[in-house]
């Protein structure tokens, strides 16, 4: 009896040892080698697959030694910020193949099946699956997928209409008004000053988005900011790493940092929505800001957002709103600075239109050339340099057949400076967009500092109107160049930013 048990266990265990030993060989080398030959059928070339970690200790080299030492100062940025990318599509042409762990990744340098990609609604391509401890910035809205997101969207969208935005004017030029006054203090002696204009410029877009989004000030939200900031370091290691399963549980330092924050951010969250509940029901609400509109949409119905759902979506203004805003400012200032000729060109035609008043709605829609450099910058500087896509089932992206499974690259920065689709891309000049943007590149669609399609940023037309206000009032009141102690060093850090600060000299006007 006891031999027959032992054999039955015996048998059992090799079972289980044959069944994981196929599901570990599946996974990890017989899938990819699959995958790898049909796309290769295709004429697809590329990195052939490596066990387990593919191409990632080559991707993870290439961000080191370009991260190491600024570049020369010019807008020749591609091969700096992604250079892993700019290699494959350098010598293997614009579609191509490369492995992210055992994941494939095929890398769609081509604008129209990037397009056909972005505008396609029948659910085939989809966010790529991410491991738990990336999942903490995948907020709200731009985390969902299928009915629930378009349920979703349709609520949001309302809030984000013309009319609502122009009814938070007022509040972006208030926090605009309180830039300017500080900056001016800080030039009081010299009529001039020397300072680093990314932190500062991240204290605007910050105060502008509770503002707007929250009636409050900068330094209510500033916890969530700063949270918000460790955050992304730490999602950005995570995404580098390889995740075991399960190890999020494990209570290591800086897992239960993780959790530490996800509970402070929804704490105050919640604690901010308790109060404008609260003051809605007693009518003492005076503004309609993007909260208020948002808790409008909380009700008994299937398609009313929860209270989990608010406090994800303000999570997401919170992110969003400031670190797109942010960005395009600072970058705009060190373009202006590197071509002091637009820098005028621009001011010349905010005194012209506004004079020294406050710009308002309709004089930011009437600056034709802050509009073209603010465009320009967004396409050599754009916020996200590439998203990603999944497919979800075998899909035909023109007249190749990918595989489910397979993860897109869509480089949008690559694009942006592609010769096939603008002339002399490497160049700054606004001219090009003088027709607007359909009008900019050879192909009619080849800008999407916002993305592209039904997931265009919802944001887009506010970060605009904040910027341009912003910039307007800026050119108003100083003129500004470069520090001699400015390295350039565009980085991606999830968005776009320079990665040594951006040092400028300021002088009163």
């Amino acid at each position: 009896m006891e031999d027959y048990i032992f054999k039955a266990l015996t048998i059992s265990f090799a079972f289980i040892v044959l069944y994981v030993t196929t599901k570990l060989l599946q996974n990890f080398w017989w899938r990819p080698k699959r995958i790898e030959k049909l796309l290769r059928q295709q004429g697809i070339r590329g990195t052939s697959y490596k066990f387990f970690k593919g191409d990632m200790p080559e991707m993870m080299k290439s961000i080191i030694e370009t991260s190491s030492k600024p570049m020369s100062l010019n807008h020749h940025i591609v091969p700096h910020v992604i250079p892993f990318l700019h290699q494959m599509f350098q010598k293997y042409g614009k579609i191509s193949l490369f492995w992210f762990g055992r994941t494939p990744s095929v890398l769609i340098g081509d604008a129209e099946l990037v397009r056909f990609i972005l505008t396609n609604k029948n659910g085939h391509f989809i966010k790529p699956p991410q491991n738990p401890l990336v999942k903490h910035l995948q907020l709200g809205l731009s985390s969902l997928e299928g009915e629930i997101w378009s349920k979703r969207r349709r609520l949001i969208a309302s809030a984000f209409l013309v009319e609502k935005l122009k009814g938070m004017v007022p509040a972006i030029s208030r926090s605009c008004c309180m830039l300017i006054e500080r900056w001016q203090e800080l030039a009081k002696d010299e009529r001039s000053c020397e300072f680093d204009v990314l932190p500062e410029l991240s204290v605007l877009s910050g105060d502008v988005i509770a503002r707007t989004a929250f009636g409050s000030s900068y330094q209510e939200g500033k916890k969530v900011f700063e949270l918000q900031h460790e955050q992304i370091s730490l999602v950005r290691e995570a995404y580098w790493g390889t995740y075991i399963p399960g190890f999020r549980f494990i209570p290591t330092k800086k897992n239960k940092r993780r959790y530490q924050m996800y509970n402070q951010i929804n704490a105050i969250l919640k604690e901010m929505i308790k109060r404008r509940e609260q003051r809605m029901k007693t009518g003492e609400l005076e503004s309609h800001d993007l909260l208020s509109l948002l808790l409008e949409c909380k009700g008994e119905s299937e398609s009313s957002l929860t209270v989990d759902d608010v406090i994800e979506e303000c999570k997401l203004l919170y992110f969003a709103g400031q670190e797109t805003t942010t960005n395009l400012l600072t970058w705009t200032m060190i373009v202006l600075s590197m071509h002091s000729n637009w820098q005028e060109k621009a001011r010349a035609e905010v005194f012209q239109i506004c004079g020294k008043n406050v710009p308002g709605l309709e004089t930011i829609n009437r600056l034709k050339i802050v509009t073209m450099v603010l465009h320009e910058v967004l396409r050599l500087y754009p916020p996200i340099s590439y998203i990603q896509r999944y497919t979800l089932c075998e899909t035909r992206i023109g007249s190749i057949t990918i595989p489910a499974g397979v993860q897109l690259e869509l480089p949008f920065m690559l694009l942006h400076h592609d010769p096939r689709y603008w002339d002399n891309p490497q160049e700054f000049n606004p001219e090009r967009f003088s027709q607007g943007v359909s009008k900019a590149s050879h192909d009619q669609v080849a800008f999407y500092p916002f993305s592209w399609g039904p997931r265009i940023c919802l944001g887009q037309n506010f970060s605009l109107i904040e910027a341009k206000i912003a910039l307007a009032m800026i050119l108003q009141h100083f003129s500004f160049q470069l520090s001699p102690s400015y390295a350039h060093a565009p980085r991606n850090s999830l968005t776009l930013k320079p990665q040594h600060g951006a040092p400028i000299i300021i002088h009163s006007i």
